[in-house]
């Protein structure tokens, strides 16, 4: 039997009723899995004069490295700042005591790059966008090199 009830399309109140959402289900989730404990880590290239031209953005819990966004400016592009962030991200993630680390990339952006740094699809999204296709990777920290010196 279904509660009665509205289900509204929200606006000005979207953010509050975000937080309790975000609320209610955290605390469904802390019933079958242990706390994420989640960190952010926020990487950055900056040019001589401080300005970025590249940087990092995710978060580490549960063991693992989400990427979400990853980004060098295209005068910088194809010198291995990508591969700087990404290895540097890597190894702060092994040492926060994480094992793996995932990230998505769309079909006209790095796939290939990922996949030269060993990661591997696991997912596709099919015309996201329409006409394109996002990719879902991962990579095991263990496949990751040694730490360069």
């Amino acid at each position: 039997m279904a509660l009665p009830c509205t289900v509204t399309l929200e606006s000005a109140l979207a953010q509050s009723v975000r937080e309790t959402v975000l609320d209610g289900l955290r605390s469904y989730n802390r019933r079958h899995a242990p706390p994420p404990e989640f960190q952010v880590l926020t990487l950055s290239a900056r040019d001589d004069h401080g300005r970025v031209i590249g940087g990092l953005v995710g978060e580490t819990g549960w063991r693992w490295l989400h990427v979400d966004l990853l980004w060098v400016e295209e005068p910088a592009r194809q010198q291995g700042l990508g591969r700087a962030l990404l290895h540097a991200a890597e190894q702060e993630a092994a040492r926060r005591g994480c094992l793996h680390v995932y990230l998505d990339t769309f079909e006209f952006q790095a796939r290939e790059f990922y996949e030269r740094e060993g990661y591997s699809v696991f997912g596709v999204q099919e015309d996201y966008p329409p006409g394109s296709r996002r990719y879902y990777l991962r990579k095991a920290l263990s496949e990751s090199r040694a730490p360069e010196a």
